[in-house]
């Protein structure tokens, strides 16, 4: 089974740039194209968040126009940028969608792997936590299908990156993650989006990674005192793939036009 990971797009209103720099609409329709053009064909994409920049009604317009253009099934989570209710509305109509609260679900019907989509946004802040309510719902919906390889998709990663001036807005409560995880050994993979790089770790027992942005990269800066910085280097995606004996293994594709291929490996 194959799943195609896209994260924070940072969609804008139809002509406005991603921080007056970034054209983030022709970034992620770029993405659209690339997923779609994968052979073999993945059987989901994952959205992990930070769909739109400010969580606007013309966003979420101009997101839906984009997605349009995606000819595989999706499923999404809201990140800080989002705008729950907006987000709502925007996926009106998805089998998946929870009609109130958290936008938390489970995905069990489209293939091997089952997905959980684990909302840890706090409306109106930029950090993100895990409550006692979700780690309570993660654990049932985990212990009811104990053999079944499964994803666990989040927006804020619960884990201290090292970057001074990305900290701040984590995933707090990640021990009470932990635990829950630590539980579940079918977790093949725990998901994230957030700090615009793809980063990777043991957590709870399983591994954690986070992917590229379609928009902008986050500067690697590990000075305590480090300013925010970030950079305009080719969008990338994730592409993780389960095989049965061997399963879940996890690549990392820039989108664009490169030279090659050439006839040699």
């Amino acid at each position: 089974m194959l799943i195609a990971h896209l994260s924070d797009p940072h969609v804008r209103p139809d002509g406005e740039l991603y921080q007056g720099v970034v054209d983030s609409n022709a970034q992620f329709a770029a993405a659209i194209a690339h997923v779609n053009a994968l052979d073999p064909r993945p059987a989901l994409v994952l959205l992990s968040g930070d769909l739109v920049d400010h969580g606007r009604a013309d966003e979420y317009a101009m997101l839906a126009r984009l997605l349009a253009g995606l000819q595989i099934p999706v499923l999404a989570i809201p990140g800080n940028h989002d705008e729950r209710e907006a987000f709502r509305a925007a996926f009106a109509g998805q089998c998946w969608l929870p009609a109130s609260g958290p936008i938390d679900y489970v995905v069990g019907d489209r293939g091997p792997v089952r997905i959980v989509a684990l909302d840890v946004t706090l409306p109106g802040l930029h950090h993100g936590a895990v409550s006692e309510e979700g780690a309570a719902w993660l654990d049932r919906v985990l212990a009811a299908e104990p053999s079944r390889p499964t994803i666990v998709m989040m927006h804020q990663p619960p884990f201290d990156t090292g970057i001074p001036y990305m900290d701040p807005y984590s995933c707090r409560q990640g021990q009470r993650l932990a635990e829950v995880i630590a539980r579940h050994r079918q977790v093949e993979r725990i998901l994230c989006g957030h700090v615009h790089r793809v980063m990777q770790l043991r957590f709870g027992g399983t591994m954690l990674c986070t992917a590229p942005s379609t928009t902008t990269t986050i500067a690697l800066r590990l000075q305590p005192d480090a300013k925010p910085a970030s950079h305009i280097e080719p969008p990338a995606m994730l592409l993780h793939h389960w095989r049965e004996g061997t399963g879940l293994v996890t690549h990392f594709i820039p989108i664009g036009v490169f030279p090659g291929p050439y006839p040699f490996a």
